[in-house]
């Protein structure tokens, strides 16, 4: 656990330089996009069985590893009627068993275990007042007083949480590992009254971690092994906790691309997983509509629901992760494709979503 947290601290210090090296001498060469039957509840298929064009979808897959201005990129998926028709890994094989950090996609997570604690009665309402949850900590805050957890859920808490940069919270708690975690976001100033402006950051996410622990009297961690993780048949991850205990809900979660796409199937697919409901058709509709403008985003003209990314123009749902980890959903052409990338480059050095964008609809436009 403690080498995987120095991993995570190292790799916030590189958020602080631009990255200069390519990698594209590393990447291997382009030899096949059968999927591999690894008995982890995908159903395998093939392309021209899902009536995508093979040939066309292979030159797409040696796009994908030639190309010298994708030197980033480690993998890409692409799933069909909710069967994995191809996927390939350009850096290391090993990626189709060992998680990674996915990054902000963790936030995406965390919309769905609200869902399930909603279900389950751990939380009782989206518009309670965290208050109601956090007595004592808003009690030391009480400037936190009458924050929602819908709030929490689109980036409007008001709490001036900054991401960005060698000195944004994100990077002083990992560095300095505070106390406690949860104090150290509440005690920070407000700079607009809760559910006005968009702040995308790391705290909200993590106050939701927090309310679940204590409402559950479990780790984030564990409770999402018994009630998700478990019923997704998930093996191959891991999620960070602070020195405090509580799990990271803004990141801090590492999975395999196989894994990520199954939290994409359940956006797809209403809520369940191989024909078992894991959480509700109503939540998955209601945290993939559009709660928060495209102007307010300003993120390549994406709209944000309860964490997940909207893109209207094109018609896809997304999970977005830090460096090009995506998991983009089409549900008109049941369609999943999920990429992979270098996890801690930055700037214009990153996979950025522009590019996940156009891999994805030279997939689109071969799909019939």
């Amino acid at each position: 656990m403690e080498k995987i947290v120095l991993r995570i601290i190292l790799s916030f210090l590189l958020f602080s330089f631009v990255s200069c090296l390519k990698e594209n001498d590393l990447k291997l060469p382009f030899k096949t996009y059968l999927p591999v039957d690894l008995q982890d509840g995908w159903l395998i298929s093939t392309p021209e069985n899902e009536q995508i064009n093979e040939s066309e979808l292979k030159n797409i897959y040696h796009y994908f590893h030639e190309n010298k201005d994708l030197w980033q990129v480690r993998s890409l998926l692409v799933f069909r009627n909710n069967k994995l028709i191809a996927e390939s890994y350009t850096k290391n094989i090993n990626d189709i068993t060992e998680p990674a950090a996915i990054w902000s996609c963790t936030k995406q997570v965390m919309s769905i275990l609200t869902g399930i604690a909603l279900e389950h009665r751990v939380i009782e309402s989206i518009g309670d007042d965290i208050q109601k949850y956090l007595p004592e900590e808003v009690k030391r805050h009480p400037d936190k007083k009458g924050i929602t957890i819908e709030s929490l859920l689109k980036m409007q808490s008001g709490i001036a949480f900054e991401n960005d940069g060698f000195n944004g919270e994100s990077n002083k708690l990992l560095r300095e590992i505070p106390g406690n975690s949860l104090d150290f976001i509440l005690s920070l100033p407000v700079f607009s009254h809760q559910g006005i402006a968009f702040n995308y950051n790391d705290g909200d996410p993590h106050i939701i971690s927090a309310i679940i622990q204590k409402q559950t009297n479990k780790t984030t961690r564990e409770w999402a092994k018994e009630v998700l993780f478990s019923k997704l048949e998930m093996r191959n991850y891991d999620w960070i906790t602070y020195k405090d205990g509580i799990t990271m809900g803004a990141f801090g979660l590492f999975a395999t691309p196989r894994e990520m796409a199954k939290f994409g199937h359940l956006a797809l697919n209403k809520g369940t997983w191989n024909g078992k409901q894991i959480v509700a058709p109503d939540w998955v509709e209601e945290m993939t509509a559009s709660k928060v403008s495209a102007e307010d985003v300003n993120y390549y003209g994406t709209t944000f629901g309860y964490y997940w990314w909207i893109d209207e123009k094109h018609g896809i749902v997304s999970m977005n992760g830090h460096g090009g980890q995506f998991v983009l959903i089409k549900p008109s052409k049941n369609l999943v494709i999920v990429t992979t990338a270098e996890p801690n480059t930055q700037g214009d050095h990153q996979f950025l979503y522009p590019k996940a964008l156009e891999i994805f609809e030279r997939i689109d436009n071969i799909a019939k």
